[in-house]
Order: C-alpha cells, then structure tokens, then sequence
C-alpha cells in the first residue's frame, strides 16, 4: 500500500477534506493522527478507520496554540514513534466582509488559524520530519492564487499559505523534506453547506456553473490530491500549488 508504515498527522482531519484525508490515508496503510477541536466528529473518525481494520487516534488541538501544536505533534511520536506526514488542513473562512467590513480581530483570527496555525504546526514537526525524510502538505485554496470577492481575509490568509509552502520547500529541500499544498476550488463540505444557506435558494446551482467542469468537487477528490503528493509517487515533486479546482483558475 502506497504510506504502509507511514505515520501521518492531519488537523482537522475530523470533517471535509481532512476527514476524507484521514479516511484515504489510513486505507492506504497509513496509521493516523487526528488534531482537531470537536472531539465527537474526530472519535467518529477514528472509529470509522478502526471498523475498516486501519489505525487512527485523535489529539485534541486548536491550531492557534503553540503549546497545542507542539502537543500535538508529541502525541503521534508517542503513539506510534515517529511522523512521516503532517497535512496542514484546519481553516476557517469568513464571507461578506471586504477590508472596510473586516474587524482587525476577524482579520487576526483568519490568520492565526489559516497561516500561523501551518507554521506553528510545521515548525513543531519539521525536527522529526527531518529524521524520518518526510513531507507537509498544505490545504490552501485557489482563493490564494485569485481572489473573489467577500473574502479578503480568507483569500490573503490562503495566499500567504501558498508562499509559506514554496518558502519552506526551498528550506529543507536539501535536507530531504518536501512541501507542498494544494488549492481547491469549492467542495462539498459542511463549510460549503453553510454557504449555501446564507446565500440561499439557487446557491449551489450557482457555486457549479464557476467551475468549468460543471460541479464542485467531493472532499475525496481532494483528498486523492494530498495522498499524490504526500505518498512516494511524487518524490521529485516539491514548493508546488496545485490547483484541484475543476478548472477555475485555468482561465
């Protein structure tokens, strides 16, 4: 199996594209750590790995807590000593709010969550990464790479999280680690459902028809994205962004 004996650190691996992640992962072989903040959905996780006959534990983490992190990452050497992966996943969004809408607060707290909590994270796994030759994957958005409207915290927290990846990939290339994160369009997750809800009747006819392919994506296309490049198949394959949005930056 393509991470047998691998050991993978998700954060909110506990719904969405981290669920699916998390579920992809340890069916390939993969023993899985699970660092979210709503321990019911994580331990659902978990179990739901465990009745497939893979391996998963959960940590409870806020990603915007050094101390947290640095827990986190403690848990997954303890529990299976070492860390092979860490998907940097967690991230919240905030719609509606142009730069004259956005609370200084809101503006710090996207941040904190969506980019400080990858370096927090990454700076706490790197010295076993390093030990074990393994790779980061971050989940960003094509949000960082164009930007839409309503959004600006959002799409700028995503674009400092693309650079934060193609820096850290030219830092410990040498080394043997490499870095690299993917940048969805819209997928169908609960983030998503949310959405619609405020926009309203019509909303997810319209989310589809962005998209050049028609629809939006499942959490598990995604999730086929970060095992690609998290798993061996990409080994020459780092600093990249790559767009898993059914073509909506391709114009």
């Amino acid at each position: 199996m393509r991470l047998q004996g691998k050991v993978a650190l998700i954060t909110g691996g506990n719904v969405g594209i981290g669920r699916a992640t998390a579920l992809r992962f340890a069916a390939k072989g993969a023993q899985v750590m699970i660092a979210a903040r709503d321990a019911g959905r994580a331990q659902a996780v978990v179990d739901a790995i465990a009745a497939a006959g893979g391996s998963a534990r959960f940590v409870a983490c806020d990603v915007r807590d050094p101390a947290q992190c640095a827990g986190a990452v403690s848990a997954a050497i303890e529990a299976y000593g070492r860390l092979d992966i860490l998907v940097n996943n967690a991230g919240i969004i905030l719609r509606n709010r142009s730069v004259l809408e956005t609370s200084i607060d809101e503006w710090e707290d996207i941040f904190a969550v969506n980019s400080k909590g990858a370096f927090l994270m990454s700076k706490a796994a790197l010295p076993h990464l390093l030990a074990t030759k393994g790779n980061i994957v971050n989940v960003a958005s094509y949000a960082g790479l164009v930007g839409f409207p309503g959004a600006v915290a959002y799409c700028a927290s995503k674009g400092a999280l693309i650079q934060l990846t193609r820096a850290m990939a030219l830092d410990h290339a040498r080394q043997g680690v490499r870095v690299n994160c993917v940048c969805p369009g819209s997928v169908h997750t609960p983030m998503i459902e949310a959405a619609w809800e405020l926009y309203g009747e019509g909303a997810p006819e319209a989310w589809a028809e962005k998209h050049p392919l028609g629809r939006i994506a499942t959490p598990e296309e995604v999730a086929a994205a970060i095992l690609f490049l998290a798993s061996a198949d990409a080994d020459f394959v780092t600093g990249v962004a790559l767009p898993v949005d059914g073509g909506i930056t391709a114009g």
